[in-house]
């Protein structure tokens, strides 16, 4: 078979099995894989030890969830990122490199979990900048955001929002209880009944579930109602009361056992029980507001076309 021949063939074989298709995507991909590969090195030890540290855990038991679900969002967004994709500035993602890699660098090596999370993640958002441009990352806007729920938020900064909230939920609940006649008091976040004292932790005064279910609801809210950012909103801010109610619940409910059947059964199996069941009423009460205000959406759906 002569040259000619032989490319003629070649050139057959590939229209027929539609290689030559892929011979653009081919070449599109090389300067991507080196940013791949290196998303890889870096991600994945600090998505092990958030896995380990927190995702094993009540208060970070949605991060598998929300990482499933993120990675959707994006691959859900690409198509249309991509038609807007173009390099951006070398000056300004080299400029936020040099801040964000440091940092990565040295809460790994003190090993800063929360704070190690979220200094890789802006790392990664640098090098998509570099490659893709500020307004592809406009428009994937939510899922960047969204999964800033997978790392553990810090501690200082989570001790000194819940803490009024502890508070006042425990309070609530000494004064309910109180007027049905039960034995109880308390001071702060500290509550004796009967014969027993309980400390109302964080997994039971709202953190959990209001880091969870936020979670859970923007996800819900973006992809039914993202055409609708005023209706979304709305149920945005209804994610808060509908977690504080769950968990005042949850609060009553678990005094009530330790009463009627002792500490043990309060902090064994009915405590985790208690929560997943109450989280998950959480979410079905952001269903329910959402088909209450239904009439609501549908108002501010022709408002929005008027």
């Amino acid at each position: 078979m002569t040259g000619q021949d032989g490319r003629v063939a070649n050139q057959h074989v590939n229209n027929r099995y539609g290689w030559s298709d892929l011979a653009p995507v081919v070449r599109g991909l090389r300067p991507i894989w080196p940013f791949v590969l290196g998303a890889l090195i870096l991600a994945l030890p600090t998505l092990f030890d958030v896995a380990s540290e927190s995702w094993s855990t009540e208060q970070g038991a949605h991060g598998p969830i929300v990482l499933a679900t993120g990675l959707w969002l994006y691959a859900r967004r690409w198509s249309e990122a991509k038609t807007l994709a173009a390099p951006g500035n070398p000056i300004v993602a080299l400029l936020a490199a040099l801040v964000f890699v440091p940092g990565y660098v040295v809460f790994r090596i003190i090993n800063v979990i929360e704070v190690e999370g979220f200094c890789m993640y802006a790392t990664l958002l640098t090098g998509a900048y570099y490659l893709i441009g500020a307004r592809a990352l406009r428009l994937m806007w939510f899922p960047i955001l969204y999964m800033l729920f997978i790392f553990p938020p810090p501690d200082t900064v989570v001790a000194m929002i819940t803490q009024p909230l502890k508070i006042g939920i425990s309070q609530v609940s000494i004064d309910l209880l109180h007027l049905f006649g039960y034995p109880i008091a308390g001071s702060g976040v500290m509550i004796s009944i009967g014969q027993y004292d309980l400390l109302i932790a964080q997994a039971c005064a709202g953190l959990n579930s209001l880091i969870s279910l936020s979670a859970i609801g923007l996800f819900y809210i973006y992809v039914r109602h993202n055409a609708n950012w005023r209706y979304a909103m709305l149920l945005m801010l209804a994610i808060v009361p509908v977690a504080v109610l769950a968990n005042f619940i949850r609060v009553i409910a678990l005094i009530l056992i330790t009463y009627y059947l002792g500490d043990a059964a309060a902090q064994g199996f009915l405590h985790n029980f208690s929560g997943i069941t109450l989280f998950l009423f959480s979410v079905l009460g952001i269903f329910g507001v959402d088909a209450l205000a239904s009439p609501l959406r549908r108002r501010l759906a022709k408002a929005g076309q008027a």
